[in-house]
């Protein structure tokens, strides 16, 4: 196993080609700033440029998976800071979670404690997540006269418009099985033993599946979205399938589904 010295996370990568990304604040509850922004982006685009690496876990070291922005850097933010300084912090942070959207390889987040404002929105931008009972939401930006405007995108695919009006103007707190019913994680699991079971059986489909295959379905999924169901939409579909016949990895998992093997990907 490998591992990358940052000052607020860290990341490790095995020879398997799985990467584990740990916010790494646990005094302050793995609260954003500056600094962890820059670094999560960081190391986001440096495993998203690996091809070796075919899944990455976000998870959160201490009591919680993340508490959202730090009080001390949005203080400092409201009192020192310009309109374009912020404006320049705020462009940051999208971009980090862009970043994170856009990786093609599948992406877990695993859930504790409390994800709160932006910690909410790492988990809304990863593929899939887990989250642990007893663990607290909130989107809790307009109790502080703001808006969760960057995190707002991710969010409002993972749950849906309405109920992110909702959750967005009462800045209620949610547990673990709501966010789960509408979407925002996907399983919820009762204690460390689980998570760790849990954690172990996404990996174990994520590796039987092809890396290019998972990184074009994720695409298809951000490029068919709000598409018009039409003849120029099954063209472009048809197209996708197509070229995934042709393709190494197409023609490899046929040949071995046939020959009742495992492909070559699969460990």
């Amino acid at each position: 196993m490998t591992e990358t010295v940052y000052e607020t996370i860290t990341l490790q990568a095995t020879q398997e080609g799985l990467a584990v990304v740990t916010l790494n604040r646990p005094d302050v509850h793995n609260a954003f700033n500056a600094l962890v922004i820059e670094e999560l982006r960081d190391a986001f685009e440096v495993i998203s440029d690996q091809e070796t690496i075919r899944m990455m876990i976000l998870r959160g070291n201490g009591p919680s998976f993340s508490a959202g922005a730090d009080l001390n850097w949005m203080k400092q933010a409201a009192e020192l800071h310009t309109r374009d300084d912020n404006e320049d912090d705020a462009q940051k942070l999208a971009a980090m979670l862009q970043a994170l959207y856009d990786m093609p390889q599948m992406t877990l987040a695993l859930v504790h404690g409390a994800a709160m404002g932006g910690g909410a929105g790492l988990v809304a931008a990863c593929d899939v997540a887990v989250a642990m009972t007893g663990t607290k939401f909130r989107f809790s930006e307009v109790r502080l006269g703001l808006t969760p405007a960057t995190i707002s995108p991710y969010v409002i695919d993972a749950i849906g418009p309405r109920r992110a009006r909702a959750l967005f103007v009462t800045a209620e707190t949610f547990d673990a099985e709501y966010a789960e019913r509408m979407g925002l994680v996907h399983y919820v699991v009762a204690d460390q033993a689980g998570m760790t079971a849990m954690e172990e059986h996404i990996a174990n489909l994520v590796f039987a599946a092809a890396p290019g295959a998972v990184a074009d379905a994720k695409k298809l999924v951000a490029d068919v979205t709000g598409e018009i169901i039409d003849k120029d939409l099954g063209h472009e579909t048809a197209r996708r399938i197509a070229a995934r016949r042709s393709s190494d990895e197409g023609k490899e998992g046929v040949a071995a589904f046939l020959e009742k093997r495992k492909p070559s990907w699969s460990r």
